[in-house]
């Protein structure tokens, strides 16, 4: 019986097709009710060849008509796929055990900083960032050490790592940042020796897989969310690429700070 309903409303309906609030709603009552019957592969098959011929040439009659739905469409279809492709990559940029923390680390508003203790303009962002955790007790920065421009960089964010882990790496990020030139294995231990690390404990922690892992973890947040370059910010679903002004910083994190009400 309900498969006669079914074929009514085909016949019955063919031509509310021609308006977009008919094809809406013809599509949505065809769907519930192949739900309701729950119709297997053969029983869909059979209802195709209801007024399959007359259907087709609605419908083409329709997008010739307008074309914008097909456009509207594919853009639809482009901004879910980028979207998915973003939440996945929050998804795992937000596994965050073991990265470098500064600011407060229980900030209900977090930000992700991608960084290379190579990199100028991180450098360059460095007072830019302090400012902005003074002026917001409630933000939770997490330092993403991310390695991309030398072999020295590596041994850097291997040690920004293992400085979390004594529980010092704000004293020793500092450090780095204000250091100007090329990092060397000699500077990186001149930071930690000032921010008074425990250079054997550091040294083994530089080394353990516990470490390597959290920088392969970044390398794979970065590549996730299409990050290539330092530094580079995660504000919510907001990445900014690049040095920026405190002004616009605040700007988003406001917006961010809105969103969670």
């Amino acid at each position: 019986m309900l498969r006669n309903s079914i074929q009514t409303v085909f016949s019955l309906n063919i031509l509310a097709l021609k308006s977009d609030k008919g094809l809406k709603t013809l599509l949505m009552l065809l769907g519930l009710l192949l739900a309701l019957a729950g119709f297997n592969r053969p029983a869909i098959a059979d209802l195709d060849k209801v007024d399959r011929a007359a259907m087709h040439q609605v419908i083409k009659q329709y997008i010739m008509d307008n074309p914008e739905v097909v456009r509207d469409a594919l853009i639809e279809l482009a901004a879910r796929e980028k979207q998915a492709i973003i939440t996945a990559g929050l998804t795992k940029l937000r596994r965050d055990d073991g990265d470098p923390v500064m600011g407060n680390v229980n900030g209900s508003l977090v930000i992700y900083e991608f960084s290379d203790y190579n990199c100028g303009y991180c450098k360059r962002m460095f007072p830019t960032i302090q400012q902005v955790l003074a002026s917001n007790d409630d933000v939770r920065l997490v330092v993403k050490e991310f390695p991309i421009l030398s072999q020295s960089s590596l041994i850097a964010a291997r040690a920004g790592v293992a400085a979390q882990k004594q529980g010092k790496f704000p004293a020793f990020h500092r450090e780095m940042m204000i250091y100007r030139g090329q990092v060397s294995e000699a500077a990186i231990m001149t930071a930690a020796r000032t921010a008074q690390l425990d250079l054997n404990q550091l040294r083994q922690d530089m080394d353990s897989p516990a470490t390597n892992a959290i920088i392969d973890r970044t390398r794979a947040g970065a590549a996730a969310l299409d990050i290539n370059g330092t530094p580079a910010l995660v504000v919510g679903e907001t990445i900014i690429s690049g040095a920026v002004s405190t002004e616009k910083l605040q700007n988003v994190i406001n917006l961010e700070r809105a969103k969670q009400g």
